[in-house]
C-alpha cells in the first residue's frame, strides 16, 4: 500500500502544481487525472474450451487483486466458429487505491519487464485524453508464475482520463513516469 500512496501523493503534491503552471489552470481541480485503468484479455480457444477462459479470468484476477468480468461474444461469426453468447475473454476496471497501485507496478516493474522495450507509442491516444496500449505476453507481471502458464496470453490496457486533449493526457503521463518513445 505504501507504493500507491506515493504515486497518489505525487500526483497530489508534484504533478498538480506543474500542470496548473504548465497550462494555465484557473482551479486544481480541471487538472486532468486518471479515473479508471481497463484491462482486457480475448481468449480465442474459449470458444472450443471452457477451461482456458476460465484461466485467462484467474490470471486476470492474479494481476489486478479484482475478479474479472466474462465476456461473451455479441453475434455469431461462423468463419470464427462462433455463436452467440459464447465466453470469448474478460475484463476488469480498477479504479481509486487498486488502480494507483496498478499502475504504480505497471511503471516501475512490468514496462522495464519487457523484452527490447523502447517506450509505449505516443500515437495511441484516443483524442479525448485516453490512452490504450497491448502486451503480449502476461508473464511480465510478477504475480503470474512462469510454470503454472499454459498458455502465453496477451491483453489490453486502456487508461483513462479526464483530460480534454491528447497533450494533456500526455503531460499527465509523462510527469507520472511512464515511458514514451522518443
Amino acid at each position: 500500500m505504501k507504493k500507491e500512496i506515493a504515486l497518489k501523493e505525487k500526483y497530489e503534491n508534484i504533478i498538480v502544481p506543474a500542470l496548473v503552471k504548465q497550462f494555465g489552470y484557473s482551479n486544481k481541480m480541471a487538472v486532468p487525472k486518471v479515473k479508471k485503468v481497463v484491462l482486457s484479455c480475448g481468449v480465442s480457444e474459449g470458444t472450443v474450451n471452457a477451461k482456458a477462459t476460465q484461466i485467462a479470468l484467474e490470471e486476470l484476477k492474479q494481476i489486478t487483486g479484482q475478479a474479472a468480468a466474462i465476456r461473451y461474444a455479441k453475434k455469431a461469426i461462423a468463419g470464427f466458429k462462433l455463436k452467440k453468447n459464447d465466453p470469448i475473454g474478460g475484463m476488469v476496471t480498477l479504479r481509486g487505491e487498486k488502480m494507483y497501485l496498478f499502475l504504480n507496478k505497471l511503471i516501475g516493474i512490468c514496462l522495464p519487464r519487457v523484452r527490447d522495450f523502447r517506450g509505449l507509442n505516443p500515437k495511441s491516444f484516443d483524442g479525448r485524453g485516453s490512452y490504450s496500449f497491448g502486451i503480449k505476453e502476461q508473464l511480465i507481471f510478477p504475480e503470474i508464475d512462469y510454470d503454472r502458464v499454459d498458455k502465453t496470453r496477451g491483453m489490453n490496457i486502456t487508461i483513462v482520463t479526464s483530460a480534454n486533449t491528447d497533450k494533456e493526457a500526455r503531460a499527465l503521463f509523462e510527469a507520472m513516469g511512464i515511458p514514451f518513445i522518443k
